[in-house]
């Protein structure tokens, strides 16, 4: 293996490493629920218990 070869090699794995704790420490927003989500789910149960909604599965 040349060096140069080695040396991409060893930057792949920096890169790669990087990336892992980027992965790690990263907020998904798809799992943040906020206060009006919170709401409208309060408001989804109040329908479905008065009758002016039903469940779909």
């Amino acid at each position: 293996m040349t060096s140069e070869t080695k040396l991409i090699l060893e930057e792949l794995k920096d890169i790669r490493e990087d990336v892992d704790c980027i992965k790690k420490h990263i907020i998904n927003v798809d799992m943040i629920v906020t206060d009006d989500d919170v709401e409208s789910i309060k408001e989804a149960e109040r329908d479905l218990k008065e009758g002016r909604t039903k469940r779909l599965v």
